[in-house]
């Protein structure tokens, strides 16, 4: 890892993985379910059971969230949130704004003053990086 672009406490961490994980504190554990989901994502063919195990790969790699000012750390913080959204289209048939919205919401104080300190999310071409980016907007936009 290279030199930090700010500062991001041990308390602002916690937060970030209290929002992508339920608040479980940093472990080698993590660490090992982040590579081993991950892995598991490349192993199915289905679609939902890819996402899922994304979901819980990204959840855990949540608490290794890095200072430094690039949109791929983004990821850290919302592709699992993305990932679940996603998961929540394809079982329901719909894209719907309103799983954007339900997360967004969820992302409390100081959340979206993390995220700021990072660059806005690409809006890829797969519908979880556009999920991201309008995730990352709307929690952005708020106060």
């Amino acid at each position: 890892m290279g030199a930090a672009d700010f500062d991001l406490t041990m308390d602002e961490l916690r937060t970030v993985v209290r929002f992508a994980a339920d608040g479980a504190r940093r472990s080698n554990l993590q660490r090992t379910a982040a590579f081993a989901s991950h892995r598991a994502a490349k192993e199915v063919s289905d679609d939902t059971a890819r996402l899922a195990a994304l979901a819980c790969g990204d959840a855990a790699a949540a608490a290794y969230l890095h200072p430094i000012a690039k949109a791929s750390q983004v990821g850290h913080i919302l592709r699992a949130a993305a990932s679940a959204a996603r998961v929540a289209e394809l079982r329901t048939g719909t894209t719907d704004s309103d799983w954007v919205r339900a997360l967004a919401d969820r992302a409390s104080p100081p959340v979206p003053e993390i995220l700021r300190r990072y660059p806005e999310a690409p809006t890829g071409k797969s519908r979880v990086s556009q999920l991201m980016s309008a995730l990352d907007s709307a929690i952005r936009e708020r106060d």
